[in-house]
This record gives structure tokens, sequence and C-alpha cells, in this order.
């Protein structure tokens, strides 16, 4: 089992469909909900219909196609997007490649989970093509930045969120957290890292991470996931009154990234130190508004052991311990023609796979 997404097939119009195993199961005889082109209209409906489509998905005898010959679709519209800073291991170890001898933390990064807006409209389907960012850079043996193809380009392993129920200025506690939210994706943000460096102060990331983001076809319900929450890692300091639910909703999903079929890193999403209910409490804190097809990613989830790392930066130590391929070739970032798949699972849960290889930057046009 895997979830909802969207698929056509033999050159017919893009339709509702239930993953099972290496099976589509055509929903759209369901109802019209079901025969969209996406599955907004189903996420808006709120959390009793999702518990009447869940059913219905895993006993409906519908068409079935076999997943090779279904040409897979963004499963959702994405209202917009917002990639936060959730993985202690993650935020403590680009601290110290970026600020060293310093604290690696930034002040308020155990106060609130930290995040920034991104660009709805980049954001893709696996298989999707990575066509190599330009930007401006500075490199280290130049006194003035330049126009260049990114020469860092990473992969940032992430799990997304997607809001069904939408809100206007009215915060989200996070016991109320399975009312908005229909379920999870995998995430690939993927990253230029010199780019990223080069304009990031004042004000974070902008152009190096706005060209694409990757998630998997298929958004698994959080019914699916129920058995496989945890307790998240205890936080010190314990968090303001309005952040301080939502400690049971760590997932124990495992987690991989492929890099040209060997596997360079293995994780789990248990370990973030901001769960999602948090995430969703201070994302409408302020008073800001959901929208059906709101996607909220956790950042990069990277844990304490070696090669549990969820980025190339991480992995290679920010390019100076080369990673060793099974090909024999060896990656400190990114090079054209290579192709990264971020996978997860939950026992019999299979959330997908987000797959995106890197082609030449001369396809951009300037």
């Amino acid at each position: 089992m895997t979830g909802f997404g969207a698929f056509s097939a033999g050159g017919s119009a893009p339709r509702i469909g239930w993953r099972d195993g290496g099976e589509v199961v055509d929903l759209s005889a369901l109802g019209d909900v079901y025969a969209q082109q996406s599955l907004n209209a189903l996420l808006a409906l709120g959390r009793d219909a999702w518990a009447d489509a869940l059913a219905a998905a895993r006993t409906h005898d519908g068409p079935r196609i076999p997943l090779a010959d279904a040409t897979l679709r963004l499963p959702f519209e994405v209202a917009d997007y917002v990639d936060f800073y959730s993985s202690l291991e993650h935020a403590t170890n680009m601290g110290r490649i970026f600020r060293p001898g310093t604290d690696p933390l930034p002040p308020s990064w155990r106060s609130m989970p930290l995040g920034y807006h991104g660009r709805a409209g980049t954001v893709v389907v696996s298989g999707t093509d990575v066509v190599r960012p330009h930007g401006q850079l500075k490199p280290a043996d130049a006194e003035a930045p330049v126009f260049a193809p990114s020469r860092r380009l990473d992969f940032e392993l992430e799990l997304g969120f997607v809001v069904g129920v939408a809100s206007r200025g009215e915060p989200v506690s996070p016991e109320r957290f399975a009312d908005h939210v229909f379920g999870v994706v995998l995430v690939n943000d993927w990253s230029a890292r010199d780019i990223q460096a080069w304009e990031s102060v004042p004000l974070g990331p902008f152009l190096g991470k706005s060209f694409q983001t990757s998630i998997s076809p298929w958004v698994t319900p959080l019914a699916l996931l129920e058995e496989y929450r945890v307790e998240a890692p205890a936080q010190d300091p314990p968090p303001l009154p309005y952040l301080s639910g939502g400690r049971d909703w760590a997932l124990d999903l495992a987690l991989e990234v492929a890099l040209n079929g060997s596997v360079v890193s293995r994780g789990n999403a248990r370990t973030l130190y901001w769960t999602m209910p948090q995430q969703l409490a201070h994302a409408t804190s302020n008073g800001a508004a959901l929208r059906t097809g709101d996607l909220m990613a956790s950042g990069t989830i990277s844990g304490a052991v070696r090669g549990s790392e969820g980025s190339l930066i991480e992995l290679t130590r920010n390019g100076t311990e080369p990673l060793r391929l099974a090909d024999g070739s060896e990656r400190t970032f990114l090079e054209d023609g290579d192709e990264v798949v971020l996978r997860g699972r939950a026992g019999d849960v299979e959330l997908g796979e987000v797959r995106g290889r890197v082609v030449d930057s001369g396809l951009l046009a300037y």
C-alpha cells in the first residue's frame, strides 16, 4: 500500500488512483471527486471523507493498471510551500560547516521550528529532470562573484505534509493537526550550495533553493501511519505553550538515499526535533491562512550516526571527504547525469520514491 495520486494512461485524461503494490487502481468510477486531475477536491472534504475515501480505495475493484504503464502526475496543486529546519543533527552539521568555531545553532533554533517560504510553482513530481541552475556565486579563488552554473548541487532528504482543510486567521494547535492534514509525501529540496552560501546572509535561501523541489507521486494518508507514531526526542528547553503538544507525532519511517544505484544514506524520520504538528502550529501562530494543497516540508532529515545524513554536503563533510560509489566513481557534489532516488517505508506502507536526474545546465538559455 502507498496512497492516493493522479495518473493517466493510454492518452486518457488524468484522474485519481490508488497505488496497490505494482498496480494503480483507477478510482474515477467512484464519483466526480475521483475524476479530477488532482487530489485537491478530495483534500478539501475533511477528515470523515478522507476515512471513507481510504476505505473505498482499499476495497475498490475498479480497473487496475500496471504501474509501469501509468504516467504519474503531480498529485495535488501546490498552494503554498514552506520548508522547515527541523532536524537537530542537520542544523548542527550545517552550523559547523558554515560557522566553524561558534555555536552551530542559531539562538532561536530550540525555541521554534525555523523555516522559509519556497516557490510552489517549482514543485514537480518524481521523475522530472533537474536542470543544473545558474546563479550568482563566489568561488573561493575569485575576488568577485560570477554568474555561472552551480558547482555544488546537492539533494535534501525530507518528509512533507499536505494540508487538506483550509483555515483563515485561525492558529491550528498541535492537537488539531490531523483535522487539517491529509497525508505525507517524500520531498527532495534540491539545493545549489554555492548560490545558497553567497545569497543567504541576511535573508536566507532564495535562488539556491527555488529552482526545483521534487515530491513523491503518492500522498500517504495519515491514517495509514497511525501505528508508526512514536514519541519524539526530548526537547530542551521545553517549548512555549502554543508548541507544547504534538510530541507523539514522530513517525517511525525508514528512509534511504541512493545515488546512481548506490545507497549513500539510511536514516529515520523519528529523529526530527520538531514534529509536524509543531511545524503547523508555528506556521499558523501569527494568523497566517492555510490553503488546500499547502505543502510543508521538514527540512533535511539527518541522524546522529555516520551514514544517516540527508545531504551530500554533510555526507562528504562539505566536499572534503568524497563518497565512493559502487561503480568506483567518487562524488563530493552532484554531477550531470547523476540520478538521486529517495525512498521511505513504515512496515508494509511504502511512501513511494522521489527520483530525479541532473541534466546539463546548457539546456537553460541566457
